[in-house]
């Protein structure tokens, strides 16, 4: 007992050290140097800046939720043919880094963009018709293109069990279909309806990438203000003082968050997807069905395919240039050494976020009250700006900040939570008497989780490493204050290409992009694969 206690306190003191410590240095900061409050409060610049980040926030949630709730309603009810494929497919914007998500909105809308060069062609236009680079609706399309599969996941999984008798019932008794949706199945989707609005927000409140390459100076959020005070001014103080703020505001949410999530957890009449999903029937559904998911793998897929047209238009020459590394290159290092490098990372990642996940994930099924106060912190990482988290560690850590395992140790802090998600319902679904038969047959605990626990928990481990992986390779935020300039990762390296003037530069950071997202969509199948029906809360 005195062991498991003991290894109880691992993800507590991991968070303590990487987590709590960072951010304790920030309000140390924030504090010490009245500099920073006085030019916070003298200027209107940062009010405007906190205004737009909620207003953008606000604005993307909302359109992400009109768009993705006919995905959520069709995978949640019809028998698709190839769903698991549509669904990995919906799930590789997610992964893919934000900055490029903005590359390839950039390429595809932008001045030289391929649709405009289209539309220039067809009808003879001297001039781009579609200007909307350095606007807000480039960055709306960008975020809810991003954020599309958490809702498609989040209400799809929750409403594909939910028993469609009730609704049946509703509509028997002379309730029409607009007032059953409204009255039955709304009210019992509105837990999972706000968590994913709720993590939606927090997505689009953190959003980093999309706003730097698409915003322009003159759209900047609090995250991006936080790294060019960071990085480009240096200025410390104003920094701390806009990452207080931005934790405040992210902790709030992932506050309500949590809380949705444990109404969400009360127990349902639930049912087996299996049941509960039926095949098209007449042609207006097949009509509805199939326009929309052409509409909707266009709208997805178009973005990430242009980047990888982009990538062959000179043939392979953009992807021999990587293995190449040019006199004065700023990568230092061949830009194929990022994949390297970004494996490896991803490699450490997987061994420390699975097995901390997995000791804070049993924590969690103990049932007292050291279970309910430890759930919430246990899912703080995944509301705090990696920006932020990147800058604690320049402000807490000094010297190890050029240690090779703070990448690794700062992306296991964001696949931590994601990790837990995915192990606790297979946890919670263990039955006890399996452990006591066991015991009773004089079997040692190692032997009973070695033959017991083990193999019932393979695949929710198996899908907690995958999503490790996938969020390893993409992660930018973090990595990008904390990542030594000769360990470039993939991100890092792309962001580097996209700095640097000439077509070769922006060809090598398309191709990089390419390998990411061919990558990315092999772990996604495979997750998809070992996901089944089944699955942690993401």
């Amino acid at each position: 007992m005195k062991l498991t206690n003991a290894l109880f306190l691992l993800p507590i003191a991991f968070l303590a050290a990487f987590y709590f410590y960072p951010l304790i240095a920030i309000l140390q900061t924030s504090f010490a140097d009245a500099r920073g409050i006085a030019e916070l409060f003298e200027s209107n610049y940062y009010a405007r800046v906190l205004a737009f980040t909620f207003f953008q926030a606000a604005l993307s949630t909302m359109l992400t939720l009109v768009a993705a709730l006919p995905a959520a309603f069709i995978f949640a009810r019809y028998e698709i043919r190839g769903a698991r494929l549509i669904r990995a497919l919906t799930t590789i914007p997610f992964l893919m880094p934000t900055l490029v998500v903005a590359t390839a909105f950039s390429a595809l809308f932008g001045p030289r963009g391929s649709i405009n060069l289209a539309l220039m062609r067809a009808f003879q236009l001297d001039a781009p018709p579609i200007q909307i680079l350095d606007t807000v609706w480039i960055i709306l399309l960008a975020h809810t293109f991003y954020n599309f599969s958490i809702v498609l996941r989040v209400v799809g999984g929750f409403w594909a069990n939910l028993d469609p008798q009730i609704e049946n019932a509703a509509r028997v008794l002379g309730a029409s279909r607009a007032r059953a949706f409204l009255h039955i199945t709304l009210p019992l989707l509105a837990p999972a309806l706000i968590a994913a609005a709720l993590l939606v927000f927090i997505f689009d409140f953190t959003s980093f990438g999309v706003i730097l390459i698409l915003g322009g100076a003159r759209l900047a959020t609090l995250e991006v203000e936080i790294y060019r005070q960071t990085v480009n001014l240096f200025n410390l103080p104003v920094a701390a003082i806009l990452s207080l703020v931005q934790l405040v505001c992210t902790f709030a949410l992932m506050t309500l968050y949590t809380r949705v999530q444990a109404r969400r957890a009360r127990p349902l009449h639930l049912r087996p997807q299996t049941i509960t999903r039926r095949k098209l029937q007449t042609a207006r559904e097949k009509f509805f069905v199939c326009g929309y998911l052409a509409a909707m793998l266009i709208f997805l897929l178009t973005p990430l395919a242009s980047i990888a047209a982009a990538s062959f238009e000179n043939g392979l020459d953009y992807y021999a240039e990587l293995f190449i590394n040019r006199r004065a290159s700023i990568t230092f290092v061949p830009p194929m050494d990022a994949v390297r490098n970004s494996l490896l990372f991803a490699g450490a990642t997987i061994v420390l976020a699975v097995a901390l996940g997995l000791i804070a994930a049993h924590a969690l099924t103990q049932k007292n009250r050291a279970a309910q106060i430890l759930d919430p912190i246990f899912m703080l990482p995944l509301g705090t700006s990696a920006v932020t988290l990147g800058f604690g560690y320049i402000l807490a850590l000094g010297n190890l900040r050029t240690s090779i395992w703070l990448v690794p140790i700062a992306h296991a802090l964001v696949a931590f939570p994601f990790v837990v998600r995915a192990l606790l319902p297979t946890l919670k679904s263990i039955q006890p008497h399996l452990h006591q038969a066991a015991q009773v047959l004089g079997a040692s605990p190692a032997r009973v989780w070695r033959e017991i626990d083990l193999p019932i928990l393979a695949r929710a481990l198996s899908i907690g490493a995958i999503f490790t992986f996938m969020i390893s390779l993409g992660e930018f935020g973090a990595t990008a204050l904390v990542a030594r300039p000769d360990l470039p990762t993939i991100p890092i390296a792309i962001y580097r290409l996209l700095g640097q003037p000439g077509l070769m530069n922006f060809g090598q950071a398309l191709a990089l992009s390419t390998i990411l997202m061919l990558v990315s969509a092999m772990a996604m199948i495979a997750l998809e694969r070992a996901r089944g029906d089944t699955g942690g809360e993401f």
